[in-house]
């Protein structure tokens, strides 16, 4: 007796969703494409938003910006829910471990009283600004259109929430679990005159109405100017003088600035060379949030790591901007 064995190949009929394949064509596709593209409803909708009814929902109108395609902004992280959630999880072990290491070993107990106080008035009081980016990053995911572009903001405003819990916590463990810090660096945050520049322009930006304008002045030039200041240049200052104990507990920050980086210049880039139009309005509001930030910043770097710094920082975000087909510094 013998047994005969045969294989069949079966052909699918297709190999992903409809509207993926309409896209992308009748092949296999990724988890970000079927997570990311053509998913938000464009037509048949039940009503008009009340709080705006000339808007229809996902209306592409409530910025200024046109494109042909929104979606052909995408993220290169190729970050969807299950990805980033995983991504997060992993830099979280290694905060966790940070936190505990120096909570367990006192490392904080030696730090130098001129730097625990410098850090106190100057990064703690960025608990505050953590948690306008987060809000108005999620403005811009109710107002932006596109999934691929709305889901970058969404994280980005999950990570801003976070960074600002890390700074809490930060203040915290420098306060042996007291809270006086964070309630000296609320009203540092309320009343240094060094302060008042960078909380007014967190404020102003709550009411931008263009939610791409927004999305530039919060994650392109905010971010871009702040974060190498405060927590890379102020940061290299900490360890020449002994305070390397912090560079272990803001390691998230630098991290994150890093990858942040990429989904916005890509964004921007892709956005610009769109039309000529599109490059002209985005170097208007790049040019006048850089101005404003710079000015916003400029007394923080004085308690800091100084002007030259600044100077420093302002070149780079020139020569990023450069990259993404902008201009640098206004003529």
């Amino acid at each position: 007796m013998s047994v005969e064995i045969k294989t069949v190949a079966i052909e699918p009929l297709r190999h992903t969703y409809s509207h993926i394949r309409r896209r992308f064509g009748d092949k296999p596709a990724s988890r970000y494409q079927e997570a990311s593209f053509d998913i938000e409803a464009q037509t048949n909708f039940h009503c008009r938003p009340l709080w705006q009814p000339d808007k229809e929902l996902n209306d592409p109108t409530r910025t200024a910006v046109h494109m042909a395609d929104w979606y052909k902004v995408s993220d290169p992280r190729q970050y969807y829910y299950s990805t980033y959630v995983q991504t997060r999880a992993k830099m979280q072990e290694n905060v966790e471990h940070n936190f505990d290491f120096c909570e367990r070993r006192r490392l904080l107990d030696n730090l130098d009283p001129a730097l625990r106080q410098q850090v106190v008035h100057l990064l703690i009081p960025l608990r505050h600004a953590e948690l306008g980016a987060n809000m108005n990053n999620s403005g811009i995911t109710a107002d932006g259109t596109a999934t691929s572009v709305t889901q970058l903001h969404i994280f980005q405003s999950i990570d801003r929430q976070g960074i600002a819990q890390y700074l809490t916590r930060l203040g915290l463990l420098l306060d042996d679990g007291g809270t006086d810090l964070l309630a000296e660096a609320k009203q540092q945050w309320l009343k240094n005159p060094a302060w008042q520049g960078l909380r007014r322009y967190v404020e102003d930006t709550l009411v931008i109405r263009d939610w791409f304008e927004l999305s530039l002045a919060q994650n392109l030039v905010s971010d871009g100017l702040l974060y190498p200041l405060l927590f890379i240049r102020f940061d290299e200052q900490l360890a020449r003088q002994g305070g390397g104990q912090i560079s272990v507990l803001t390691e998230f920050m630098r991290q994150w600035f890093i990858e942040s980086q990429r989904w916005v210049d890509a964004m921007v880039k892709t956005v610009a060379a769109e039309s000529e139009e599109n490059r002209l309005l985005l170097q208007g509001w790049i040019d006048h949030w850089r101005q404003r930030a710079l000015e916003a910043l400029a007394p923080l770097a004085e308690l800091g790591p100084g002007a030259a710094a600044l100077e420093a920082v302002s070149g780079e975000f020139d020569a990023r901007l450069k990259k993404i087909g902008l201009a640098g510094v206004a003529a």
